[in-house]
């Protein structure tokens, strides 16, 4: 009898493995955890200022839930894709909307983390131009070394309670 359970138990776990029931579970499990860590991301990235006006990067719809995208490279190793839309075509701040999202991220998230951010197509007349700086390492850190840039972007990226 214990020969005759121990061979349909095993039965049943190889049909499971085969038909892919168990491995749709992990990817339901993983694109769950995709989509809390682009929670997470959003949280940190929606109370953004303008560096222009008093509103926030998710009250101008620069920035939503819906661009923030997360995928995994490794054991808690994360591809963060952010793509924000400026307020009009030609937004003359839009790097510098770029550069704060950089500073605030690199600054607030919890996990290991590549960041790539990009201005949404069709939203802005450089944006290919744009997409190069804010995506380059040397470029932001140049930028952050300037006190003027500096101060702008910390007003931006402060938390209304600091």
């Amino acid at each position: 009898m214990e020969v005759v359970l121990s061979l349909a138990s095993l039965t049943i776990t190889k049909i499971i493995h085969f038909s892919g029931l168990l491995s749709d579970d992990r990817n339901v499990l993983r694109s769950r955890n995709m989509e809390e860590k682009a929670l997470e991301v959003y949280d940190v990235i929606r109370s953004i200022r303008d560096p222009e006006k008093p509103n926030t990067l998710e009250e101008l719809d620069v920035v939503t839930e819906q661009c923030v995208e997360v995928q995994e490279l490794g054991d808690d190793e994360y591809l963060i894709i952010i793509r924000f839309s400026p307020t009009v075509p030609h937004c003359s701040l839009a790097t510098l909307i770029g550069l704060c999202l950089q500073v605030k991220l690199q600054r607030c998230l919890p996990f290991k983390h590549k960041l790539e951010i990009y201005i949404s197509e069709g939203t802005h007349s450089t944006e290919e131009d744009i997409n190069k700086q804010i995506n380059d390492k040397e470029r932001v850190a140049a930028a952050m070394e300037n006190p003027n840039l500096r101060e702008i972007v910390e007003q931006c990226v402060i938390e209304p309670d600091d």
